[in-house]
């Protein structure tokens, strides 16, 4: 039919005009991902015009040529549209079918929106027997991305909880993988709708899209703690270990309580994780401060540690000898220098978690430290190099706890 074949090629014209190309699931595959987003992003566009313009002005002169004639109305339109839906509907197949990843969830979810978007006005378009194809293969098209998507949303949780990235954090800061994985969750808040939607193709009796979308992401969020628990492990000294936990988990928690996903999540969610930021942060200071608070504990010591009262050792009243006190003095610089050297170097990267934490440990350590100083000081004072003993005040210890958790490198403690 002439007017068919010449209408059909102009139209594909047009197509090709626009920057339509005609790609096999095989090009798709070859394409660098910079180059694939960008041409997913024009097919949007294409689509758009394709439906909205071209095909409905198609359309309009089938009906006007062959006004009162259905069949022939239906018949010529059908045949003049093919090669270009085919064209068009060709792409969407080919990345719907493409080798599945997780940067690719967002590209899928924007396809299947624009399908979903042009759905009413491809049923009207394209009415009639002649061109129950197109809207059959537009249905199928919509579907298939809605899977893949869906798909990749299970891949991206697997990816999550298996990640093996030897990326080591050496200061227990935020891992790369916890930012990434919440900067995605926030992305996927961007497509709540269309996300409900999707569910919804799928959707069996009696299940909510709403609830679908708080599963996938607690399913997420459960996923990169159970990983977060493995990298953890890696870490030789343990106060380290709770300290990543505490950093990562409170990340999360703040970034939740910041985005749409606390909506979803509920507050259960954030309070639950909330305690466990806490005992973590508990377990770090139970486990880096419990030895040298014991440098300050002179329980169960009495005067057969070898004080002689009124010997060359000058006892005190509690019957410590002026040798244990050195030596506990000698122990707690030595630990107190130690951990200030490794600890400067760990990072809390929330200001109001560092400084809680800093005044955590300073709630122990300065009372504990006073209280060993009144009361044993005296007796080294009257000894000899009594500051070779007494190193620091309770001022000094205060302000190197300020320098705690800051992420300094060796050098720069060293100025």
């Amino acid at each position: 039919m002439d007017f068919s074949e010449t209408r059909s090629s102009a139209l594909e014209q047009s197509l090709r005009k626009l920057g339509v190309e005609k790609l096999s699931k095989e090009d798709v595959q070859k394409m660098p991902w910079e180059v694939l987003e960008a041409k997913i992003g024009n097919w949007i566009h294409y689509m758009r015009i394709a439906v909205k313009l071209l095909f409905a002005a198609e359309r309009k002169i089938c009906d006007q040529i062959f006004d009162g004639i259905n069949v022939l109305k239906d018949r010529c339109f059908a045949e003049v549209t093919a090669d270009s839906v085919l064209m068009l509907f060709s792409f969407g197949d080919a990345i719907a079918k493409s080798k599945r990843s997780p940067e690719k969830l967002f590209v899928l979810l924007d396809m299947y929106e624009i399908m979903r978007e042009l759905h009413s006005e491809i049923e009207t378009i394209f009415e009639g027997k002649a061109c129950s194809e197109t809207r059959e293969a537009a249905h199928n098209l919509s579907r298939r991305l809605a899977q893949t998507a869906q798909e990749t949303f299970g891949d991206f949780e697997e990816a999550v909880e298996k990640d093996a990235t030897k990326t080591a954090v050496l200061d227990g800061t935020v891992h790369p993988l916890t930012s990434y994985v919440i900067n995605y969750v926030k992305f996927l808040f961007d497509y709540q709708s269309t996300l409900k939607q999707l569910f919804q193709e799928f959707e069996k009796a009696g299940e909510d899209s709403n609830s679908q979308l708080a599963t996938v992401t607690m399913r997420i969020m459960q996923a990169l703690q159970s990983n977060l628990d493995g990298k953890s492990k890696q870490y030789k000294d343990p106060a380290l270990t709770y300290l990543f936990i505490m950093n990562n988990i409170h990340y999360m928690v703040r970034s939740v309580r910041r985005s749409e996903a606390k909506d979803l999540l509920g507050d259960d969610w954030v309070q639950r994780h909330r305690r466990i930021v806490q005992q973590n942060a508990n377990q770090y200071k139970r486990v880096a401060w419990a030895k040298i608070l014991q440098s300050l504990s002179v329980q169960g010591q009495s005067s057969s540690g070898g004080s002689v009262p009124g010997g060359s050792d000058g006892g005190n009243s509690s019957g410590v000898s002026r040798a244990t006190i050195k030596e506990r003095l000698k122990s707690f610089n030595v630990q107190f220098e130690e951990l200030h050297q490794r600890q400067s170097q760990w990072t809390v990267p929330d200001p109001e978690l560092r400084e809680s934490l800093r005044l955590a440990v300073a709630e122990v350590l300065l009372p504990a430290y006073r209280s060993f100083i009144k009361r044993f000081g005296p007796l080294i004072d009257s000894g000899k190099n009594p500051q070779k003993y007494v190193r620091y005040t309770p001022e000094d210890l205060e302000r190197m706890l300020g320098e705690f958790f800051e992420g300094k490198t060796w050098n720069e403690q060293k100025r």
